[in-house]
C-alpha cells in the first residue's frame, strides 16, 4: 500500500512539474505563425489586423517604447537602411500612450515609408504573446507567416537582413 500511495504521489509531484515547464515556453513558439491581432495604426487609429498585411515578403514585429533610447537607435538604424528593408513589412507596435506613439511616429516620419506601420496594442497582447523582456524586440516571419527568428536589444543590421532574406 505505501508503494501505491509513494507511486501515485510521485506521478502527480511529475506531471505537476512538467505542466510548469511547458507554461515556460513563449506562445509564439508553442504557436509558429503569425498571431491574430488587433492594434490601432498611426496617425488615425484604424483597427490594423493581421488581415491586413500584405505579406509579399517577410513580416517583422518590432515591439519598443517611444521613449527607449535603444528603440530610438534601432529605428534611426532602420531608417538609414530602408533600401535592404524594403521588401519587409515592419509591424512597429508599442502598448504605451497614444501622444508617445504618435510624437515617436511624427519625431522620424515614419509616414515616408509604405512597409511600416507603427501601431498601439492597448490590449497589452504582443508582450504577452512573446513574453516579453527587453525593447527592443524584433520577432520576424517568413513571406508565409512562419516563425523565423527572434532578437533583443541592441541588432546589427546585418543580422536582421540576413534573417529576413
Amino acid at each position: 500500500m505505501k508503494k501505491f500511495v509513494l507511486s501515485i504521489f510521485f506521478l502527480v509531484s511529475c506531471s505537476t512539474l512538467f505542466a510548469q515547464v511547458g507554461n515556460d515556453v513563449p506562445i509564439y513558439l508553442r504557436f509558429p505563425t503569425i498571431p491574430a491581432f488587433m492594434v490601432y495604426k498611426a496617425p488615425d487609429s484604424t483597427v490594423f489586423t493581421r488581415e491586413n498585411l500584405k505579406r509579399k515578403g517577410p513580416v517583422m514585429f518590432f515591439v519598443f517604447s517611444p521613449e527607449c533610447g535603444h528603440c530610438q537607435s534601432a529605428t534611426e538604424m532602420m531608417i538609414k537602411n530602408m533600401s535592404a528593408l524594403r521588401h519587409t513589412e515592419i509591424v512597429m507596435v508599442t502598448y504605451l500612450p497614444y501622444d508617445e506613439m504618435m510624437a515617436f511616429y511624427k519625431k522620424y516620419q515614419l509616414n515616408r515609408f509604405p512597409n511600416i506601420v507603427v501601431a498601439r496594442d492597448a490590449s497589452f497582447f504582443f508582450p504577452t504573446f512573446f513574453k516579453l523582456k527587453n525593447f527592443p524586440s524584433y520577432y520576424i516571419y517568413d513571406r508565409k507567416g512562419k516563425f523565423k527568428q527572434f532578437y533583443e536589444g541592441d541588432v546589427d543590421i546585418n543580422k536582421l537582413v540576413v534573417a529576413l532574406k
